[in-house]
């Protein structure tokens, strides 16, 4: 039974229906059948992160157990190479709440929470300009908005903006599902996106703290696990072992 969890700032515990469960040295055990959709990173015209294509959708089984060692032969899904290969699946990783690690930004309008060790190298954060420069000229209608779509579609909750006014997180919670993210820009594949709030249980059966956005590690390299720390990118999970051989998908390399 599941330890009880803080909820972080700006997000919303999904039903109990939902939750993921880590086996030790094994798989994510999803259950909840929440949707699971391919996300395929698109540039804009500054060739920077900006958008987010959809690829093709998964069914899940109830439960669904999906890849965390990176060597499966039928990702997303487990078929028990994580034993072949002696996979260590220790969980690395800071049980204190997001904030508690994060350096806090101020702007005249804005203010910007950020906790670089959830970094999983999406690189939104330079979408329109350095979203830390950003939030510096928050007074302008157009940076602020900036800073708001950028911390938002960090994809692991790194970054959060606030409201200075009201001291409110800016945050659209998001409706529970599963992305496997292709970094497109790249030619190699992210981690697992957690989205809405479902909750990730410890193979200790503690669990970490909800957040609207998370990104959980695929390639079995990320030294934060279960979290990603963007080793996918550093370990070019683009060949072999490291590739998730998932369909590609033809998006658009400039947006917005």
């Amino acid at each position: 039974m599941h330890q009880n969890s803080s909820v972080s700032p700006g997000s919303r515990e999904a039903e109990p229906r939902y939750r993921i469960v880590i086996l030790k040295n094994g798989p994510y055990l999803v259950y909840g059948q929440p949707p699971l959709i391919q996300q395929f990173i698109c540039n804009n015209s500054e060739r920077n992160s900006w958008t987010y294509a959809e690829g093709a959708a998964y069914a899940l089984s109830e439960p669904a157990a999906l890849c965390r060692c990176g060597a499966s032969n039928n990702k997303p899904f487990c078929d028990g190479s994580h034993a072949d290969i002696g996979f260590d699946g220790s969980e690395t990783a800071s049980r204190a709440p997001i904030l508690e690690g994060a350096q806090r930004f101020d702007g005249p309008a804005l203010a910007l929470t950020d906790n670089p060790d959830y970094c999983a190298y999406a690189r939104f954060c330079d979408g329109k300009g350095r979203v830390w420069n950003l939030v510096e000229k928050s007074e302008a209608a157009q940076a602020a908005e900036y800073v708001k779509y950028e911390s938002q579609h960090c994809p692991a909750g790194r970054l959060l903006a606030w409201d200075k006014a009201s001291g409110t997180p800016l945050e659209d919670v998001l409706p529970p599902s599963l992305g496997l993210i292709e970094d497109t820009p790249l030619h190699c594949s992210g981690p697992l996106w957690v989205k809405g709030g479902i909750r990730i249980e410890s193979s200790d059966g503690s669990s970490y703290e909800i957040r609207n956005r998370v990104t959980l590690c695929r390639c079995g390299a990320s030294q934060n696990k279960p979290f990603c720390d963007g080793s996918h990118a550093a370990k070019e999970w683009n060949g072999k072992r490291w590739q998730d051989g998932l369909p590609p998908k033809d998006t658009p390399s400039e947006q917005g």
